[in-house]
């Protein structure tokens, strides 16, 4: 919930692809960011790296494409500053309770506050954005990046003509106390094809339908299930291998490549 008025409001996804032509004669939706606070929190391009993904095994987290692509898909607005916001289980507005040790109490009022009530902490950007026409923005918690006790509502918000800047919102899940640290990412934008939704006629198919695309989903599915079979009988091949890469370069099994593929998101900082 990334609210302009205090009246939730209910995302919907869809992507829309642009077209090869666009993407390589460089067309972009524009995003402008003024700033209207002075103390406004810093916005940095999307970072691939989450703690949990470090502590995997051999950080096999990160082989996981959609992950790493999904994180570094949009801008992060991180915290200024380390603090803690407790919420005692009521509805009301003085139900959440924030400290900042060392900080003053109007930069922290300037950040978060209790606006509406029902366990929901509100986050002041200190941005307003313009999109071009028909983009809006996505906002939401950074992807892949939790907080135990305390979860990111997601808003669409037409960018492309609102004067007036949108909240982030976390709803506590439970009475407890929880902790932002300075550069969390507490917001994450990304850019929402929103005037073409309504557009989209999703179509329901048979595999049968598209006889090579069928052809393709088997032999992808039997590749994968022979691979992880030569992995647990401890085939040498395969331990050194680890894992397939056909995704993360790609490719297919005959080392076709697609049109348009990406590994490693490089969205632009502010300037």
């Amino acid at each position: 919930m990334s609210e302009v008025v205090t009246k939730p409001q209910c995302p919907v996804h869809a992507m829309d692809v642009p077209s090869l032509a666009a993407l390589s004669a460089g067309a972009a939706p524009e995003l402008v960011c003024y700033q209207v606070d002075p103390r406004a929190s810093p916005i940095i391009p999307g970072r691939r790296e989450r703690e949990w993904m470090d502590q995997t095994s051999e950080h096999y987290a990160y082989r996981c494409l959609p992950l790493s692509t999904a994180n570094t898909s949009g801008w992060e607005i991180t915290c200024p500053l380390d603090f803690e916001a407790t919420w005692n289980g009521g509805q009301g507005l003085d139900a959440i309770s924030a400290r900042a040790p060392g900080v003053d109490p109007d930069l922290l009022r300037a950040l978060i506050v209790s606006h509406f009530g029902h366990g929901i902490l509100t986050f002041h950007t200190g941005w307003l954005f313009r999109t071009s026409p028909g983009w809006g923005l996505w906002v939401r918690g950074a992807p892949n990046f939790g907080k135990d006790g305390i979860h990111p509502l997601d808003g669409v918000v037409e960018t492309d003509w609102l004067p007036f800047p949108f909240t982030m919102n976390w709803r506590f899940t439970r009475p407890c106390t929880v902790r932002f640290a300075k550069g969390d990412p507490f917001c994450f934008v990304t850019l929402c094809p929103h005037a073409v939704l309504d557009n989209v006629q999703p179509k329901r198919a048979s595999i049968d339908d598209d006889p090579q695309l069928k052809a393709d989903y088997t032999e992808w599915g039997a590749s994968r299930a022979e691979f992880n079979q030569m992995l647990r009988e401890g085939n040498p091949s395969a331990i050194t291998k680890k894992w397939q890469r056909g995704y993360f370069q790609g490719k297919d099994l005959h080392g076709n490549t697609p049109l348009f593929h990406t590994n490693k998101r490089r969205l632009k900082p502010l300037v």
